[in-house]
């Protein structure tokens, strides 16, 4: 039962979700406020979450409420995917009367995707009436300051846009704090952790307990040599309009990682932009005569992660595998030619290496050698961040 102390002063937040990365950085902050409300601690915390329906794909939205344990969200906008412009209009549009009806006190927004920006912009011009006040919601950045200094990716954009308008900076490493002084932010910036690693920690275990690798096997013809025992294999993600929008780009990706092949099993979920590329370039049926390379669907959160923990190689263009990698001491080959997480290539296991395609190969079978580096886990990525994030908030919200 809440005591009167506790009610007495209700903080209100209000989450952005809307992408896959979104919902694994959005759980470790829903467990931490539910950690602090069954604490009683003041003020209680009403959380109020918001699924813009960017990504519709059931393992990409749906499972991952389930698999992490997030409560269901109280509004989809269901905008689904169109063009950049569309779907950040969408939002917007469809968002505005949910900020205004619910008038919660902090915005949360995570990473860098569509659902991030437009919310954030709507926040950030939207007022209503509290008592004889009149006010905005407190816009809060997690994961803020993280630059690749490539404009012309989309999500570059983003995060700027979004540091820009936002009230509260939440940074992960040590070069985003660097990159929000270099813009002349000084004030209100938190070096907290990394909220995708705390759910990393919290489900590892269980994860654990899985054996994707075994079904994805079984489901497939594989070489007859290796149906015995389980391989060793690697994984291969590919998403990023730069690498898999373009045909000669595509092929010329995907015949370096047929000769990785021939070393390593690959592992390769396919992002349905990527599926849809393979299909669409004629380029799908040569490539799938490869028996050294599995196709899947796109994966649960719990499978992947169970795939992460116990692969030989990742090669990928995803942000967010980057630091699951160097967390968990994979060696990661990293198909783009910047970075906004460099602490993966600096302190973890991450090659930054673009997209030459025997530089790729000489990379993974210099790993595959044993000669890849010896990474390290970066300061605070250590399970507590989203508890960090939820106490500065609070006492933000007190003061």
């Amino acid at each position: 039962m809440l005591t009167e102390t506790v009610l007495d002063k209700m903080l209100k937040i209000m989450s952005i979700v809307g992408a896959r990365p979104n919902f694994m950085k959005i759980a470790s902050i829903a467990n931490a406020i539910e950690s602090h409300n069954k604490k009683q601690k003041v003020p209680f915390i009403k959380h109020f979450i918001v699924h813009t329906g960017q990504h519709y794909d059931e393992k990409m939205s749906h499972l991952f409420f389930e698999e992490l344990g997030i409560p269901r969200p109280h509004v989809n906008l269901e905008v689904g995917s169109a063009s950049h412009a569309v779907q950040t209009a969408l939002i917007m549009e469809r968002f505005e009367p949910i900020l205004l009806e619910e008038q919660p006190d902090f915005l949360v927004v995570v990473g860098d995707v569509n659902s991030t920006v437009a919310c954030c912009l709507v926040a950030s011009k939207v007022t209503y009436t509290k008592g004889n006040m009149t006010e905005r919601p407190v816009i809060v950045h997690v994961e803020a300051g993280l630059r690749s200094f490539d404009r012309s990716m989309p999500e570059e954009i983003n995060r700027v846009l979004t540091d820009s308008l936002s009230d509260l900076l939440f940074v992960t490493e040590k070069d985003a704090l660097i990159n929000l002084h270099k813009e002349g932010r000084s004030k209100n910036i938190f070096f907290v952790g990394n909220v995708m690693i705390d759910t990393l920690i919290t489900h590892k275990e269980k994860a654990a307990k899985l054996n994707p690798i075994e079904k994805i096997l079984h489901s497939k013809f594989i070489r007859r040599e290796i149906k015995q025992d389980i391989p060793s294999y690697g994984i291969v993600t590919l998403h990023r309009p730069c690498n898999v929008d373009s045909p000669p780009k595509l092929e010329s990706l995907m015949k370096a990682i047929e000769k990785i092949s021939q070393r390593i099993l690959l592992i390769f979920p396919l992002h349905p932009r990527t599926k849809g590329n393979f299909e669409r370039f004629g380029l799908y049926q040569s490539f799938q005569k490869n028996n050294h390379i599995v196709y899947t669907e796109s994966l649960g959160y719990l499978d992947f992660l169970s795939l992460l923990s116990n692969t030989a190689i990742v090669l990928t263009d995803s942000g967010g595998i980057q630091e699951e990698t160097t967390y968990l001491g994979v060696p990661c080959i990293t198909l783009r030619d910047n970075t906004e997480r460099p602490v993966t290539v600096t302190k973890g296991t991450n090659y930054l290496i673009g997209t030459n395609p025997d530089k790729m190969i000489q990379t993974a079978m210099n790993i595959l050698d044993g000669n890849g580096k010896k990474g390290v886990v970066p300061p605070l990525w250590d399970g507590k961040a989203g508890e960090r994030i939820v106490e500065v908030l609070s006492t933000y919200f007190q003061n």
